[in-house]
């Protein structure tokens, strides 16, 4: 029998004299910092559960590509109790949209029975989107505007989204995160919208966050990139891609989310070697972890306050910084 999450008592003792149990905790920063098992630990030592803010954690059977490490969330032979993970089909296009009611519905449980919510994760979209209180309206998709857009190169729907972006001031696309024309026609078609219909955004009451970043040097994370793809690997996550094709989710729905599941994909069906696969998906990862740290320096020219802490600390040390931080 699987049991939930009690911490031991000595992560108690005194607990009193550090935290705030009512105000969330947020953990993020780049892939391969260590974020999950940080907000893991400090959700079993405060009695509090985690809400992911990984917008490929959310499909089922991708575990592996999306790296879900699921066994963060064991500590002791008990489950730290976890949300917004494995709640969509893979083959489907979860959105901003979805994940803020999503959130929402997590969120109110958690704090309706008492709990300390610690928000994790390194999509940044989602993470500003609930940090400031954006809420957004459904877009609905435009046949004919990607009937026009249909054979553009990705280059061209590119440079098509940043001038639609200059327009509307917009900072909910990121146009360095499109790495297919599917997602360029996707924010096209948003951002399109946008300006169609200016109210579209509108504020949802902010909710109250210590925000805490966890800082790697650049090096180390370059070298946990590389050999956590290597471990991925090895671990399966060829068949895993292969599984899901089997299984009949067409390679472009997959080739959507990106990343592994992109360029996997890619070598299963003919178009990449394995070591081509291997070298562009690694130097990809590089590029998406700088582009992740580029977007929380953003939050915080936008007005968020994120507390850094070294990634290179002990996880007591981290999790003394953080709970001195709850005081």
């Amino acid at each position: 029998m699987i049991l939930l999450y009690q911490a031991p008592f000595y992560f108690y003792e005194n607990l009193s004299t550090f935290a705030d149990m009512d105000r969330m905790v947020t953990i993020l920063g780049p892939t391969a910092s260590g974020k999950t098992a940080l907000a893991t630990r400090l959700a079993a030592a405060i009695g509090g559960e985690i809400i992911s803010a990984d917008s490929r954690q959310v499909y089922r059977r991708m575990d592996i590509g999306t790296g879900k490490d699921l066994s963060d969330y064991v500590i002791d032979g008990r489950i730290v109790p976890y949300h917004l993970i494995d709640i969509a089909e893979p083959g489907t296009k979860y959105n901003l949209y979805q994940y803020q009611h999503d959130f929402r519905v997590a969120y109110q449980d958690i704090v309706d029975r008492g709990i300390t919510p610690v928000l994790c994760g390194g999509t940044g979209l989602y993470l500003e989107a609930v940090l400031k209180g954006y809420a957004l309206s459904p877009v609905p998709q435009n046949p004919e505007l990607r009937q026009r857009l249909e054979g553009k190169s990705l280059t061209e729907l590119t440079k098509m989204l940043t001038d639609l972006k200059a327009r509307t001031g917009s900072v909910m696309h990121n146009t360095t995160d499109v790495d297919s024309c599917q997602r360029a026609i996707r924010a096209i078609e948003i951002e399109t919208y946008n300006i169609e219909h200016p109210a579209v955004l509108r504020t949802m009451p902010v909710i109250d966050s210590l925000i805490v970043g966890v800082d790697i040097a650049r090096e180390e994370r370059r070298r946990k990139i590389t050999a956590r793809l290597k471990q991925r690997l090895h671990e399966g996550m060829v068949e895993e891609i292969r599984t899901l094709l089997d299984s009949g989710i067409a390679p472009e729905d997959l080739i959507y989310y990106g990343l592994e599941y992109k360029f996997v994909t890619e070598y299963i069906i003919g178009k990449l070697t394995y070591e081509e696969m291997f070298r562009q998906l690694e130097i990809a990862i590089h590029q998406f972890a700088k582009r992740q740290m580029t977007w929380f320096r953003g939050m915080e020219r936008r007005g968020l306050t994120i507390h850094w802490i070294d990634a290179s600390l002990p996880m007591a040390e981290k999790l003394k910084q953080i709970l001195q931080l709850m005081g």
